[in-house]
């Protein structure tokens, strides 16, 4: 059944007797809607016939075949035209038979009003010049002469549309007549045979009718001019039928299929010898059977609709037919200002053709890209229409996986793929500022294309998604690379003809106007080289057109790039500048000795470098990495290292020299305090006369870099001092070297005063015996703490000299011809990086040593041996404070004064590290009781009284920084047993939890002595001259009274 109401979803069925009015309505069928085209007096009733002839693109200029498929059957684009423009009579049909009218402009309302055969107010849309096509307006299209791009001299939008020109109304009907180029004869020839098919078939939709076969039911050789006219439509309509229903089948069609070879049969007799048709005979009931049959094959299991129209790729390219109908007649660029009643029409035409949106979506952006090529290139309006459309068709390929679409979609974003990439792979020969914004539609088309291949299409890709491929940045990475390598392999053979010839170079599309001015622009520079006084070496020349190549690319076509590419000025240098690498390592590799040409062609070759290396990283300073993986695929040409391989020998040299002088001279050491007044090693002296010595010789070399070598230089000698360093503190050990082993935990000997020990006292306990690992240097046990103080001294010496070294490599620097202002300026490469830190290093280290061998060794026998063994009263510290004075007077004397307090402070906390050993690790021979905190405190008092020396010596400050664990500690001397059991218990419980509970575990010891530390607690204990802690001890851990 029709569906004749204006209403979408409203179906009326109306009964045989109204055939009258639909016979109305069909008169009336060109009246789909008004029109703003067609131009007469406000005073004519006839229309004036317009025959224009469609203009078949393939005859525009173009080499695009179409992807959307070919077709086996034998139609010509004339064929596909008129079976799609009687689709769309058919199809449209069914709508509302009311005119819709186009308003052009205010001033022309009345007439189209007083023209339209309805004024229905409610049908009567208007679109008028204010207000441009929705669509245009979406896709990014111009109406005709409102700037849109195009060539000059480009026609305009329609005949009879100058100003001033009475227009009558147009419907949309006719207008689709004569965009198609459908004369008025077959126009009404089809609307009677339609007439009469409806009044004939009342109640049947559109979509169950097979039309060509109705209308072979229809028309009679009498309804046409002639009868050849009669024999190519009926030709025509047979190859319709075959093509929809045998070759191209919406199902595909079975071999033995008896309707399928009945219908064959038909049409091969009736292309021989036509078979009358208009009225009912034999031929035409079994040529219906058949078709019938077939058309009413369907997939989904519903039988109401026919299948003659719909399969692949037939009804692509009916469709196609349709949508170039959208294109001005009389501007072949321009889309008609109706487009949007145009399409509204063509879309009724889906259920006969099988289409949806993604077919048209994907129908509509090969038309308009197609347009583009055909018409010249010349309207970029197309081009961007074509790109907004393909936006829709990847939304479309990311939501379907239908086999048959993307089988089209493949088809046609190659073809579209393949022309962009056809310009982009050599867009040097192909653009320049004249074009660039061409430039920039065909890149964003073609990356468009290539994502949904890639993306959407592709196995392989899925496969690899966890990967994030990005395709667009691979694809633009892929033409930058390409354009430049054709490039330079064009302006090359300009020149390498002259040097020694490199076949690796090839030249592809010299036909190119660009590529011409580019060759004649390389010529005038040679021609001009060569009148030069002295002309410059073929290469130096290719290394500026180079140069300003890169310059080019980076200010014209890395802009637009950009977008897709966010480096892709850094991919062109590093393209061009692995060019250049293959034509200058050969020059390298063939130097023997240093001439006026090689070095003229290894500056040039350095200049590009440098050049090419900062536009990548000024391109890269926003990545990730800051364009460390551009510059890895720049290795660099080495046109210095020729020069520079000389010069690296002659450093070489003089620092295995300087080195093995070194060790010499450090074996001959003695490190006497009394050489110099000032207390330093000679062989220092001499080491930093010979780096004086070799600066001066580096800077008098006849070199173009040195400050390009100059680090080199630096690193070598920096690395001998840094070795000078490590090798002289090698042997001075460090504070651990000297710092006893604390013994295991044990009970003090306890009862009658300590008799036991009284009675031998003249042997010292096996605890308080210093630990045997003491230090030596050179294996000789003599050196002592005045020849560690020399080596400090000599390290600190060294430490001031490197910045009057430092200082006097800038001086240099300002004399030196090869240097510029920021050479000099920064301190990169003029300064020694590893030697201040190796001296800081070692005088920390040495001041250590000297610290903790002074208290642990020198020392051992009035702190580890003598204080507090036996009873604390009588072993007090005044017989270490005076030893301890002795070489305190010593070490001032001898120090250099910038590291006297450094040396002074470690001394004092390794004493305070040897008080807290004694408490709490002097071994049994030693046992304190509450009484004896008193003592304990006034001699740490004196103790730091010693390094405070009333003010003049350590800032009260420092001291009280260092002294803080033991003044944490010593209140743990005059705190009961009971309290300090009590205390134990509780830290010992938080640092091991309920496990605890039942038996205390033994805490290990740390060497880190807190008051709140379980170890700490317990070795107090330990050192408890009382019954209490005795017991405790004894049932909590059995510790034994000796060792």
């Amino acid at each position: 059944m029709y569906n004749y109401s204006p209403i979408p979803g409203l179906h009326l069925s109306l009964p045989s007797s109204v055939s009258s009015s639909m016979a109305h309505l069909f008169r009336d069928l060109s009246s789909l809607g008004q029109s703003k085209r067609g131009t007469t007096a406000a005073t004519t009733t006839t229309a004036i016939p317009l025959t224009i002839p469609a203009k078949p693109i393939a005859t525009m200029g173009t080499d695009l075949p179409s992807p959307l498929g070919q077709l086996s059957a034998q139609l010509s684009d004339s064929d596909l035209r008129l079976t799609a423009y009687e689709i769309f009579v058919a199809a449209c049909r069914t709508s509302t038979g009311k005119a819709l009218t186009f308003t052009p402009s205010a001033a022309d309302s009345p007439i189209q009003h007083a023209n339209s055969p309805n004024g229905s107010p409610a049908l009567q849309r208007s679109l008028t010049s204010t207000a441009a096509s929705k669509m245009k307006k979406a896709l990014g299209l111009k109406s005709p002469g409102s700037g849109s791009k195009k060539s000059p001299g480009s026609a305009g939008s329609g005949a009879g549309t100058g100003p001033g020109k009475p227009k009558r109304a147009m419907t949309v009907g006719e207008l689709m007549r004569i965009q198609m180029g459908i004369s008025e004869a077959t126009d009404s020839r089809v609307r009677r045979a339609l007439l009469r098919i409806s009044a004939s078939q009342v109640g049947r939709r559109i979509e169950s009718v097979v039309v060509p076969l109705e209308l072979l039911q229809q028309l009679k050789s009498s309804d046409f001019t002639d009868q050849q006219e009669y024999d190519a439509w009926q030709k025509r309509t047979l190859k319709i039928l075959e093509a929809g229903l045998l070759l191209h089948p919406h199902v595909p069609l079975d071999k033995s299929n008896n309707a399928a070879q009945r219908l064959r049969q038909i049409i091969n007799g009736a292309l021989d010898r036509p078979f009358e048709t208009g009225r009912n005979n034999e031929t035409l009931q079994v040529l219906r059977n058949a078709v019938t049959a077939l058309a009413s094959r369907s997939s989904d299991g519903l039988y109401d609709t026919s299948h003659w129209a719909d399969g692949l790729p037939l009804n692509l390219r009916l469709y196609e037919r349709l949508l170039e109908a959208c294109f001005d007649l009389h501007d072949e660029t321009s889309i008609i200002e109706e487009v949007d009643e145009l399409m509204e029409h063509i879309k009724k035409t889906w259920s006969i053709l099988g289409m949806n949106q993604m077919l048209h979506n994907l129908c509509f952006t090969w038309v308009l890209f197609h347009r583009f090529v055909a018409t010249g290139q010349v309207e970029l309006d197309l081009l961007y229409a074509a790109d907004s459309q393909l936006a829709e068709v990847a939304k479309d390929a990311k939501a379907t996986k239908d086999s048959e679409f993307c089988k089209i979609l493949s088809s046609t974003l190659t073809s579209i793929l393949g022309w962009a990439e056809k310009r982009l792979l050599a867009y040097h020969d192909t653009f320049d500022n004249s074009n660039i914004d061409t430039m920039q539609a065909i890149v964003s088309l073609g990356v468009v294309a290539a994502k949904i291949l890639v993306e959407d299409i592709s196995n392989e890709y899925r496969r690899r998604r966890k990967n994030e491929v990005d395709v667009a940045r691979s694809r633009i990475d892929t033409y930058i690379r390409s354009s430049l390598r054709t490039a330079f392999a064009q302006a090359s053979p300009q020149y390498l003809p002259l040097a020694p010839p490199f076949p690796s170079l090839k030249r592809d599309f010299l036909s190119n106007n660009l590529h011409d001015v580019r060759m004649e622009k390389a010529d005038s520079s040679r021609r001009a080289s060569r009148h030069q006084p002295k002309p410059l070496p073929v290469l130096a020349i290719l290394a500026k057109d180079v140069g300003e190549l890169a310059v080019k690319e980076k200010e014209v076509f890395s802009p637009i790039l950009k977008r897709w590419h966010p480096f892709a000025a850094g991919v062109a240098v590093a393209t061009l500048h692995a060019c250049y690498a293959n034509e200058i390592k050969q020059f390298i590799s063939g130097i023997v000795e240093l001439t006026p040409d090689a070095v003229q062609v290894l500056t040039a070759a350095d200049k590009l470098e440098k050049d090419l290396v900062l536009i990548a990283v000024l391109d890269s300073v926003d990545s990730d990495d800051g364009g460390k993986a551009i510059i890895r695929e720049m290795p660099p040409y080495e046109a210095e290292t020729a020069i520079a391989n000389l010069v690296k020998v002659w450093i070489k040299t003089r620092v295995d020299r300087l080195k093995e002088w070194i060790d010499r001279n450090l074996e001959q050491e003695v490190w006497n305090p009394q050489v110099n007044e000032d207390g330093y090693a000679p062989s220092a002296v001499e080491v930093l006369r010979i780096f004086d010595e070799t600066l001066e010789a580096f800077f008098q070399l006849p070199i173009p870099m040195h400050p390009a070598l100059l680090p080199d230089l630096m690193t070598g000698l920096d690395r001998c001092l840094q070795y000078y360093v490590t090798k002289a503190k090698s042997g001075c050990g460090s504070r651990n070297t000297f710092v006893p082993t604390i013994p295991a935990l044990t009970r003090c000997t306890i009862g009658s005063k300590f008799q036991g020990f009284g009675k031998k006292k003249e042997k010292s306990p096996v605890p308080q015996k210093r630990n045997s690992q003491v230090a030596t240097l050179n294996g000789d046990n003599s050196f002592g703490i005045p020849q560690m103080c020399v080596c400090i001294n000599t390290l600190q010496r060294i430490r001031s000299e490197l910045e009057v070294l430092e200082k006097r490599i800038i001086t240099h620097l300002r004399n030196s011809k090869s240097a510029n202002e920021e050479d000099f300026s920064n301190g990169l490469g003029k300064k020694f990086e590893l030697t201040p830190a190796a001296c800081v290093e070692a005088i920390q280290q040495l001041c250590e040593a000297v610290a903790y061998k002074m208290i642990f060794h020198d020392l051992s026998h009035v702190l580890w041996d003598g204080l507090y063994v036996g009873e604390p009263s009588s072993c007090r510290i005044d017989t270490f404070l005076d030893e301890l004075e002795k070489n305190l007077l010593i070490i001032s004397n001898t120090v250099h004064e910038r590291v006297r307090t450094r040396i002074i402070t470690d001394i004092m906390r390794a004493s305070f590290d040897g008080f807290l050993l004694v408490l709490l690790a002097g071994g049994p021979s030693r046992a304190f009781s509450r009484q004896d905190s008193q003592i304990i405190e006034d001699d740490f008092k004196a103790l730091k009284g010693l390094f405070w020396a009333n003010g003049d010596g350590l800032p009260s400050e420092l001291i009280d920084k260092f002294s803080t664990t033991v003044r944490g500690v010593l209140p743990l001397f005059k705190t009961d047993t009971e309290s300090l059991v009590e205390r134990f218990r509780r830290v010992t419980l938080e640092s091991y939890g309920s496990s605890a509970r039942s038996r205390l575990p033994l805490p290990p010891t740390s060497g880190q002595w807190n008051p709140t530390e379980p170890n700490t607690l317990l070795r107090v204990l330990c050192y408890r001259n009382d019954e209490a802690a005795t017991k405790f001890l004894k049932k909590t851990y059995n510790l034994p009274k000796k060792l």
